[in-house]
């Protein structure tokens, strides 16, 4: 069953930049020592291939004479031999959901006559999966009031698919009275029976609900397993409060750089801003300036004002590309529009001539997301 989650990453980096300021820490704002790109208002991987030995190369090693490289089985001499059989399959002995099995195969009226006997018999994993059809119209004429009855009844009966699209029902008051409350009670129920969507959005009502350290305190073990179920939006939460929070355990601490990485590389466009500042301004690892403006034209090309404006800062002093006024102008000129002003930009622009200009404002209005 597919699982949504119902806050907006805007939201999600609103939370966490007013916590992370309450306690003493700004999300977005980063101190540089050298370059300020990390401070206005507010993948590409270049993997070098390692040198190789010829067949005539020696090895030196200290308090011995040269020796030969290996000459074992190369790649060359495996693709010549036979592979290993596979292992044997196991049987699969477990259960077998013939109503989930037709859903999953696009016979979705099957789906419904085999699961409704089963939801009415109080079966909360064929209840789900009606009110799933139901709320979209899948089998059924949608109908978004009984969708609501049935996630309301598989979540009473413990299914945490449905105790997490019910809360989020409860907490809109859409199609079900509002109710903070109940709505918070299967949020956690859900978020502590391992779903991973209900564990990212019961995180971000500890931190709305507890403003500072506290509610990141209380979050983080939430963030933290979602994240480690692969939702972008919490390892991009971990990331910054690994990075924030002062008493973090060194060995998380250490990790804060590579779950920033993981989120950009899931698409998540604010991730690849601060993963390209974090690597240009050298936080929390080596400085890398090459890495650093490709994730930052990364997140500049998918539409991401703030990256547009240091993408442009990049450009000017040459950090990670060849210096082109052209380009930075043309950057430049996208985040203005967007209205992100910024004075040593504009003097930037303001210095080129005519020509220059022309050509950055051209290639400003040729620009698509992509």
């Amino acid at each position: 069953m597919p699982n949504s989650r119902t806050l907006s990453r805007s939201i999600l980096t609103a939370l966490l930049t007013a916590s992370l300021a309450g306690a003493g820490t700004l999300a977005l704002a980063q101190e540089e020592p050298s370059l300020d790109i990390g401070k206005a208002d507010t993948t590409e991987r270049v993997v070098r291939p390692p040198e190789t030995l010829d067949k005539t190369s020696k090895i030196e090693t200290k308090g011995s004479e040269a020796t030969e490289p290996s000459s074992g089985i190369t790649l060359f001499d495996r693709m010549g031999a036979p592979l290993p059989a596979l292992p044997p399959e196991t049987e699969y002995k477990g259960p077998v959901d013939d109503a989930f099995g037709a859903f999953q195969r696009g016979l979705f009226t099957t789906a419904l006559d085999k699961a409704l006997p089963r939801a009415q018999l109080g079966d909360a994993a064929a209840q789900t999966l009606i009110a799933e059809m139901m709320s979209r119209g899948l089998g059924t004429k949608r109908d978004p009031k009984m969708a609501a009855f049935w996630y309301g009844q598989a979540a009473a009966g413990g299914d945490p698919a449905a105790m997490f699209k019910y809360a989020l029902l409860l907490m809109e008051g859409r199609d079900v009275e509002r109710d903070k409350v109940k709505a918070d009670d299967y949020m956690k129920k859900a978020a502590d029976a391992g779903n991973s969507s209900a564990q990212f959005n019961w995180a971000q009502t500890l931190v709305a609900d507890n403003p500072g350290e506290k509610g990141l305190r209380l979050a983080l073990p939430y963030y933290e397993k979602s994240a480690e179920q692969g939702v972008a939006d919490s390892q991009y939460a971990v990331a910054q409060v690994y990075n924030a929070l002062g008493d973090v355990p060194a060995d998380k601490k250490a990790t804060a750089r590579s779950w920033m990485a993981r989120a950009a590389k899931a698409g998540f466009d604010t991730a690849q801003l601060d993963i390209g500042l974090w690597l240009v301004n050298g936080i929390g690892g080596e400085r890398d300036y090459e890495q650093g403006f490709n994730w930052l034209r990364t997140a500049a090309n998918r539409g991401n004002v703030v990256a547009q404006n240091r993408l442009a800062h990049l450009y000017i002093n040459a950090l990670g590309t060849r210096p082109d006024a052209v380009e930075a102008a043309k950057w430049y000129v996208l985040s203005r529009r967007a209205g992100l002003k910024d004075p040593l930009l504009e003097d930037h622009y303001l210095g080129l001539t005519d020509e220059q200009q022309r050509k950055a404002i051209d290639g400003a209005n040729k620009f698509r997301r992509g």
